[in-house]
């Protein structure tokens, strides 16, 4: 494997004891160029090697259909890498010190583990640099660029990283290695997960889980890419209507690591795919994905009014104190009670279905700051929602994709008007000549007032 996509976080000579693999952002056995890495490294040191995991009683906004969905798929993973001859540990509680404590243990020759520029991960591997003094390596198996070899700046918008990451994707976007069951045993005991003790162990809000097609796990994403490519990447270039099934379908395997990105640009290789609605899936699977990780990373505020660029800022402070329509408080945007139909029908999709579509994701989040008092109020407010109710929640993505839509991030500045200053507008209007809205608002929601 290219050694670029490793980076050394505590280089020493490596202790008598295994390989651990820490696995917190890539859930999966396959196509994962940090379990490729700790194996390669554990076949030439001739020790075992191990994945560990730690469920952390609480992250962040998740509710319980995201552990669930997470510890769902694990359980397949476990199975794969048992039959590799690689044991799976469960940990739980603080992770970064559990994984410390246990590396410690088993005097582990190196750590590796998943790349992840969001603050709780990187608090999570200063944990781990204080309770372990083993030799660390982070690899990056969610980017098929590395993103610390992308770009060593926070860049301007997507035509700034396309050319780089272009450049650079021949070098990367290579085929992963087969290997063979890990030769070298465990020497200790193995005890299986308790896969069902880790479920009742979590502590988060318990909210109705969304009624979803997707199942969680490698094998589930796997069909679903193979099935996205062979029916629907046909009618992609209508993507923008949330009334058609032309969609991948497969931002909750992405954001749980559960299918590699990489896989997915190489089955579209295999299949010799060509075409404007290739190019475009390939834009936000790869450019987009990438760049969100590169705004987070370069961006320690990435969740925050700082964080946005300088024009929007001024612009947003200008028009702050401007009128508004509507003020909603947070638990009102929670229970879809706005007074417009089509946000309440795209809140509604995100709660009982655990994702939104996309283009809604822009005007959602856009109306949340015309309707609060401030880009600040904003924020919190979009991000507290789609990290409490979308299964692909808590990532830069996320982050990333609602800073554009009410921060400007990534995009320039337009017109200038009331609430928005500078800032990209969209409104109901715009969004009826793109699609049938009555249709969509009666999918989702009982409203007497939409016609039939």
């Amino acid at each position: 494997m290219n050694q670029l996509r490793v980076h050394a976080l505590r280089s020493i000579p490596l202790g008598p004891g295994p390989v651990i693999y820490w696995m917190h952002r890539d859930f999966r056995a396959a196509d994962n160029w940090g379990l490729t890495h700790a194996r390669l490294q554990a076949l030439h040191l001739g020790r075992p090697v191990a994945v560990v995991f730690c469920l952390a009683p609480s992250f962040l906004d998740s509710a319980q259909p995201h552990f669930e969905f997470l510890l769902r798929g694990l359980e397949e993973t476990e199975g794969v890498l048992r039959a590799a001859g690689i044991p799976l540990f469960a940990l739980h509680g603080e992770p970064g010190t559990e994984v410390g404590r246990f590396a410690h243990e088993h005097e582990a020759a190196l750590v590796v583990t998943d790349f992840d520029p969001l603050r709780i991960k990187r608090r999570w591997v200063e944990d781990l640099q204080n309770a372990c003094a083993a030799a660390l390596h982070e690899v990056d198996s969610r980017n098929i660029v590395p993103a610390r070899v992308a770009s060593d700046r926070r860049e301007f918008m997507a035509r700034t990283i396309r050319p780089k990451i272009r450049r650079l994707l021949p070098e990367f976007l290579d085929e992963f290695p087969i290997l063979p069951p890990h030769p070298h045993p465990w020497p200790g005991e193995i005890r299986p997960p308790d896969f069902s003790a880790l479920k009742r162990s979590v502590r988060a809000r318990t909210i109705p889980f969304p009624h979803t097609p997707v199942r969680p796990g490698e094998a589930a994403g796997l069909a679903l890419a193979g099935e996205f490519l062979d029916t629907r990447l046909q009618g992609y270039d209508q993507r923008n209507d949330p009334n058609r099934d032309v969609c991948s379908n497969l931002s909750a395997h992405l954001h749980f690591g559960m299918v590699s990105a990489q896989r997915v640009v190489l089955l579209a290789r295999d299949r010799n795919l060509r075409g404007d609605n290739v190019d475009s899936f390939l834009e936000e699977l790869v450019i987009r994905r990438e760049l969100s990780d590169n705004f987070c990373l370069h961006t320690p505020d990435y969740d925050a009014e700082s964080g946005f660029p300088a024009w929007a800022r001024e612009s947003l402070h200008k028009h702050r104190k401007d009128p508004r329509p509507a003020i909603y408080a947070p638990g009102e945007f929670e229970a879809a009670r706005t007074h417009d139909p089509l946000w309440n029908a795209a809140q509604t999709q995100m709660v009982r279905s655990g994702k939104m579509h996309g283009y809604l994701r822009m005007y959602w989040a856009k109306k949340i700051l015309e309707w609060s008092p401030s880009a600040a109020d904003a924020m919190r407010t979009a991000i507290l929602l789609n990290d409490r109710y979308s299964l692909d929640g808590r990532d830069t993505n996320g982050y990333t994709g609602i800073a554009w839509s009410i921060g400007g991030v990534h995009d320039r500045g337009w017109t200038e008007r009331p609430i928005f200053g500078k800032i990209r507008y969209m409104n109901y209007a715009g969004a009826r000549r793109k699609f049938d809205v009555d249709r969509f608002i009666r999918s989702w929601t009982n409203d007497p007032n939409i016609p039939l």
